[in-house]
């Protein structure tokens, strides 16, 4: 396949002598770093992340496994912000397996929250793709494709060489997850996906349709998202947030998100 930085036409020949390389690791740790060689010569990229979800769990980093490697930012997603993040709440709301740029799956303010200005903006990317794939009935696979601004956004020529490639990529993810999935320790229970978190949160003090509204918010969508999500109108959308910042005692989202993180801390010391 061509090696050049913005990745063209497959040339079949050179696909299948890696993807024959590919399979002969798939029973082995060193799949995922096989995986990222094969993935380059698809797609330029220059970050890659393979993270596991499972809904009772926090998410599990595969790859990279070296903590020098994992930045400050990529431990506070890892163990907090993830529960904000387009990818897992897409996942969460069942997204089909398949290659995904994220623009495509986060909401439409999704750059104006607190999660993008003060956690995803420092992975300093312009466009992220994901290959997502079902290990199970219950755990998902991402492998998330990071590009900064020197290259610029994804050409479609690149979109399409991962398309191509799903079925395969997918079928081999699988297979090396039945291999090896013992290897890797599973951190502790979370408290739970974003809809319990928030309950917990403001337990007793937001309604139950300002949660609702609350954790929209915080994920990314407009007011108008908002009222075309729940099926009111977008001055009532208002009207409760409004009354949100009202009872919790904050006026920008900024408090709320710091109020927020707090209280994931809190239910992680608990646990």
């Amino acid at each position: 396949m061509q090696k050049n930085t913005l990745r063209g036409q497959l040339d079949l020949s050179e696909l299948m002598k890696d993807l024959s390389n590919l399979t002969c690791h798939v029973r082995v740790p060193s799949f995922p770093s096989v995986l990222e060689g094969f993935l380059r010569n698809l797609c330029y990229f220059d970050t890659l992340l393979i993270v596991t979800y499972k809904k009772a769990l926090k998410p599990l980093l595969i790859h990279p496994t070296d903590p020098a490697e994992q930045s400050q930012t990529l431990r506070i997603y890892l163990y907090q912000a993830y529960l904000l993040d387009p990818v897992f709440n897409s996942i969460q709301q069942g997204i089909t397996p398949g290659v995904y740029r994220l623009v495509d799956m986060a909401p439409d303010s999704f750059e104006e929250t607190e999660y993008y200005q003060t956690c995803y903006r420092n992975f300093d990317l312009v466009d992220e793709i994901n290959i997502l794939v079902d290990l199970d009935a219950t755990t998902t696979c991402a492998v998330s494709l990071g590009r900064k601004k020197a290259v610029g956004s994804i050409r479609r020529s690149e979109l399409n060489n991962l398309r191509t490639v799903f079925p395969m990529i997918e079928a081999l993810i699988s297979q090396f997850w039945m291999a090896q999935a013992g290897e890797f320790v599973e951190r502790p229970p979370s408290t739970g996906p974003l809809k319990h978190a928030l309950k917990t949160f403001a337990q007793g003090v937001l309604t139950t349709r300002e949660q609702e509204i609350l954790g929209l918010l915080l994920k990314g969508h407009s007011s108008k998202s908002i009222a075309n999500e729940l099926g009111i109108s977008a001055g009532t959308v208002k009207v409760h947030r409004k009354n949100i910042h009202a009872r919790l005692d904050t006026s920008t989202q900024s408090e709320i998100f710091t109020l927020f993180l707090s209280h994931l801390d809190a239910l992680d010391r608990a646990s």
